[in-house]
């Protein structure tokens, strides 16, 4: 089966590859010819993922799933949330924004807080929402160098180490992505 993941993050195609079962053939943005920055206008997680799959099936009309993440953090009401990649501008800079996450959450007492992942899926007869959650906190600073985003600042419950600092096999195993993934493949096993 053909199956467009609708991003251009490098990274992010990387780890959900690894997770798609061999019979899925699976493509970027970039692969299939798509140079257009999809512009995430929705006010919930949900709705921009969902613009996105939409985008790809009716410029394309090809098989297509797309995610939007978010980091909510409690003491901040939610914050960074939809606006998660552009917390500190629209310059999408991942430095810029773990920067100006850890500044706001400098006199917090919790720093509790959890990613979520929602995906669209727009297949020819039928679309559907799955979503993937993992609870954790934020640390007072940066540690580790892989991953990408704000791994380097999210200790996931249960773990003495962030996102950045865990074998990228860990983390796929209890990541938000990789749960929404997960109830995603089963549904394509259906098919």
């Amino acid at each position: 089966m053909k199956l467009v993941f609708a991003t251009h993050n490098t990274n992010k195609f990387k780890e959900v590859k690894l997770l798609m079962p061999k019979n899925i053939e699976l493509y970027s943005l970039n692969m299939i010819g798509c140079k257009d920055e999809i512009p995430e206008t929705g006010n919930t997680l949900e709705e921009n993922a969902q613009i996105k799959a939409d985008f790809v099936t009716k410029n394309f009309g090809l098989p297509c799933f797309s995610d939007d993440t978010g980091l909510l953090v409690d003491a901040l009401n939610g914050a960074p949330g939809v606006h998660t990649a552009r917390y500190a501008g629209e310059q999408k800079n991942t430095e810029d924004n773990m920067k100006k996450l850890l500044e706001n959450l400098k006199l917090a007492q919790s720093r509790n807080a959890h990613f979520k992942t929602v995906i669209a899926l727009n297949t020819s007869a039928t679309n559907h929402i799955f979503k993937g959650i993992i609870e954790g906190r934020i640390s007072e600073k940066k540690q580790g160098t892989k991953g990408f985003g704000y791994d380097p600042i999210f200790i996931p419950n249960g773990y003495d180490q962030t996102f950045a600092e865990l074998a990228l096999e860990v983390k796929n195993t209890i990541s938000h992505r990789a749960k929404a993934i997960k109830q995603l493949i089963n549904y394509l096993s259906k098919l």
